[in-house]
């Protein structure tokens, strides 16, 4: 799971605080247990050395309600007083974290990362179409827009045989066949210049998926007209229109579908492909030992881990690896970073230590769950690249991990 575009903005040479909590505020009371959970995790903040304008800043957007309704997590980024990232997990976590580090929590943004679908949402007409830009995961600065592009051709209404169209003049025979044939050329004109500008915004906006809805005649016209990358990308739902009497809720329903659907389908290709390499000498491990040292080498693509290791709380909070200063330098033993060259290696927690070496090398970072996949440790990574020295799971190699003893 790309973290590039939640990640790409924030600032890479100061501390952070990350907060994952239950904002959950049904109940009469839920207000009241949002503060107090948040009261806890401040003073966990404050033991941790964040600095005052970071946990005002925190404090200020924590009373703000969040726009998800019912059950919900909420994850929480500052540094430097501001509010990096704000955003909403469609459950809430199994328990509540607050950390002050280097870095922010990686695992905590691959939830994020997984949970949210930059898509194009595109309502067409015969005259045009209306296009938002749908990006929650983004900083939280950041807008979603809306644009309205109309198609600039006006003739849009068949008229029937011996039917009155245009000023009142009866249209029939030739007239109304070159009437019939005009509107037909603007629709596929106005369906040009929709699917130009959707060709343009997936170039340059790269939404991960364009949901098309409204007029039955004009979304097959944007369809034939797109470019391959944006035809890819598109998924139809009904329900949508630009004019007023949309049943906005079962619209939205039926979105929401929809991205349920393409985030387990972007997830499973990321499995499908361990577990076609998984056992191989190749592109694909697992066990903490190995992944260690292909992150150390800088050939992960993308790391996986459990559920249980992604936390909050992870398996591996209780445990440490060392570090040096550089997000690569990290192994098991004290010794096993002096040997590369640190001076003073520091003990850092295995879970923030692995998705610190994740987010260094571009590497994504994908949350399974246990029964989908085998995991030794909880962990395992697919590769960009591996050489004689790779380790891999058909033999021991350099591995000590004790599942394989």
């Amino acid at each position: 799971m790309r973290l590039d575009r939640i990640t790409a903005d924030l600032p890479t040479d100061v501390p952070f605080a990350t907060v994952v909590l239950d904002a959950t505020r049904e109940s009469e009371t839920g207000e009241q247990a949002v503060l107090t959970r948040w009261k806890d995790l401040r003073r966990s903040l404050e033991g941790q050395g964040a600095p005052e304008d970071a946990l005002e800043a925190l404090e200020e957007r924590v009373r703000v309600i969040s726009r998800a309704g019912g059950q919900h997590g909420r994850v929480l980024v500052a540094a430097g007083g501001e509010i990096l990232l704000d955003c909403s997990l469609a459950e809430p976590p199994a328990a509540d974290e607050a950390l002050f580090a280097e870095g922010p929590n990686a695992f905590a943004l691959a939830r994020v990362a997984d949970e949210h679908v930059r898509y194009l949402l595109v309502a067409v007409d015969r005259s045009g179409a209306d296009l938002t830009l749908h990006d929650s995961a983004q900083a939280a600065a950041a807008k979603n827009g809306t644009t309205s592009l109309e198609g600039g051709h006006d003739v849009l209404t068949k008229a029937g045989a011996g039917s009155r169209a245009q000023g009142g003049f009866r249209t029939g025979g030739r007239a109304q066949r070159r009437f019939e044939t005009r509107a037909e050329d603007s629709w596929e004109r106005n369906a040009e210049a929709v699917a130009a500008e959707l060709d343009r915004i997936v170039g340059q906006r790269h939404p991960e998926l364009v949901v098309l809805t409204g007029d039955v005649r004009a979304r097959a016209l944007v369809v034939d007209a797109v470019g391959p990358a944006t035809r890819e990308a598109l998924a139809v739902v009904e329900g949508g229109s630009r004019a007023d009497g949309v049943k906005e809720g079962v619209f939205a329903a039926r979105v929401r579908d929809t991205l349920q659907e393409f985030r387990l389908r972007r997830r499973e290709v990321v499995l499908d492909r361990f577990r076609q390499f998984q056992g191989q000498d190749g592109p694909a491990l697992t066990g903490r030992m190995d992944v260690l040292d292909v992150l150390r080498r800088g050939q992960v693509a993308e790391l996986i881990v459990t559920e249980a290791v992604a936390g909050p709380p992870s398996s591996l909070a209780g445990k440490n690896l060392w570090v040096g200063d550089t997000p690569l330098e990290i192994g098991l033993s004290e010794q096993d970073v002096a040997d590369l060259g640190v001076s003073t290696p520091r003990k850092m927690r295995a879970d923030l230590a692995l998705g610190r070496a994740a987010l260094a090398q571009g590497a994504g970072i994908t949350v399974a769950d246990e029964a989908s996949i085998a995991l030794a440790d909880g962990v395992g990574a697919l590769l960009r690249w591996h050489d004689a020295a790779t380790p891999n799971d058909r033999v021991f190699s350099q591995s000590a991990d004790a599942h394989r003893v």
